[in-house]
């Protein structure tokens, strides 16, 4: 790891070997990161958050990085993440944390608001709005409106996108950590077909746009992290899409924590109406924008990201003195 981002410590939670990054004192802040990321994605959030007061915490999740990486598809239901989460809580004897979620992070904080909001005194998230539940299968319907060759279609269908990965994660990450790569306007004059991004396609480009995101240093702990331990896990919690919105049939759509939604004009991810759509199931909602910024957020404009986050805590998740 980078000298400046903390050595892990290992915990247990129900039984998977966690490894959590920790820096500072003070009110839990715990920290989830997204896909293809790890806990070092927050390196410029753990200081900050320490020498503001608070004690940030953040975990490689299940799959990724040092922790442990389980073989069964069915070992990444949204069930299994949400209780790694809990079982961290219980690890440290915490009844509660703030949250802080990004990608694949941000959507399981904020399925624990549905499922844990006891365990929770506040959340951040990163660029993926709540999405809630639909009428039918997600996958059905991202078949229907995107093909199978959208990434998460073809991950149902099958590995190819796990091998390629595997044979050549430095290449991952040079495709994938860029930024100013496409704004949001340039986005919504491309064609249709061209507006569902599949993995395999990027993956064999010869040209990239935009810049680099990662430092040399960044670049190779995100690439030695992915060649000891493949993409196969992280990919797997795609593959349970369809499980999690059968087994979440019965839950209550609306987010009762208090929450900040901190969203990136260029992130072509995620569409405005989308960021609209979910204001009337989150109770507590404030909303910031990052301009000219892509999907990366806390990594491409951490400064932006660190300010509005401490101010937010400093009125919703104060220090006692």
């Amino acid at each position: 790891m980078s000298t400046s981002f903390p050595d892990p410590e290992y915990i247990d939670t129900n039984g998977l070997k966690m490894a959590v990054y920790e820096l500072g004192k003070g009110p839990p802040v715990v920290l989830l990161h997204g896909f293809p990321e790890l806990a070092y994605s927050w390196r410029n959030q753990l200081p900050a958050l320490a020498a503001a007061g608070y004690r940030a915490i953040a975990p490689d999740q299940r799959g990724f990085g040092a922790t442990d990486k389980p073989g069964s598809v069915g070992d990444y239901t949204i069930q299994h993440l949400v209780g790694d989460v809990t079982g961290l809580l219980d690890a440290f004897d915490l009844e509660q944390a703030l949250f802080v979620g990004h990608d694949w992070g941000a959507l399981v904080t904020w399925q624990m608001a549905l499922l844990e909001p006891e365990r929770m005194a506040g959340l951040i998230n990163l660029n993926i709005p709540f999405f809630p539940r639909t009428p039918i299968d997600p996958i059905s319907l991202m078949r229907d409106f995107l093909g199978d060759d959208f990434y998460i279609v073809n991950f149902q269908d099958s590995n190819e996108a796990d091998l390629k990965c595997d044979a050549d994660p430095g290449h991952v990450f040079d495709v994938m950590m860029r930024k100013n790569q496409v704004t949001r306007a340039q986005f919504e004059a491309l064609p249709k077909e061209k507006k569902a991004f599949s993995l395999l396609a990027a993956l064999a480009r010869t040209e990239l746009g935009g810049e680099p995101l990662l430092t040399e240093e960044e670049h190779r702990v995100y690439t030695e992290a992915y060649k000891a331990g493949g993409f196969t896990g992280p990919i797997n919690r795609y593959r349970n899409w369809s499980h999690n919105w059968e087994s979440t049939k019965d839950v209550a759509q609306t987010v009762n924590v208090p929450t900040l939604f901190i969203g990136a004009g260029d992130d072509v991810i995620v569409a405005p109406a989308q960021i609209e759509a979910m204001k009337p199931h989150v109770a507590d909602l404030e909303i910031q924008m990052i301009k000219n910024c892509g999907h990366w957020t806390q990594q491409e404009k951490p400064a932006e990201v660190n300010s509005i986050m401490l101010e937010w805590l400093a009125r919703r998740y104060p220090i006692a003195i």
